[in-house]
């Protein structure tokens, strides 16, 4: 059986997951805290801003996600992913971690295999 903060850190995990795959960035942000950090193989923000800026352009590359793995606890979070894209890259296999601090995430750490999106670094990196 869940816990309380249990439920409460999956609803905001997956409350920012189906906002941020559909593209809804005031969703999404409802979900993040401050201070908040973003990082990932070419990403790396230090504010809410800038995180949810660049959701549209990720977005845009997406044409599915298959959820694969979902891990919660009091304050933490790991989903494990398929991100179905219109690039070269295909399919890309995802974990990302998020940490929550009064209910709402301050940090994600998206890890995946950065290989296959060198020859698109130079669009991704800001």
């Amino acid at each position: 059986m869940t816990t309380t903060a249990e439920e409460r850190t999956r609803h905001t995990v997956r409350g920012y997951h189906e906002a941020r795959f559909k593209g809804d960035v005031a969703a999404a942000a409802e979900h993040l805290g401050e201070p908040f950090r973003f990082q990932s193989p070419f990403i790396t923000s230090d504010d809410r801003e800038g995180h949810l800026a660049t959701l549209p352009g990720f977005v845009s590359i997406v044409t599915g996600v298959d959820l694969i793995s979902e891990l919660y606890g009091d304050a933490e979070a790991t989903l494990v992913y398929d991100v179905h894209t219109a690039t070269p890259v295909g399919t890309q296999r995802t974990a990302e971690h998020f940490r929550l601090v009064d209910g709402k995430i301050v940090s994600i750490a998206l890890i995946f295999d950065a290989a296959p999106w060198q020859p698109m670094k130079a669009h991704i990196e800001t």
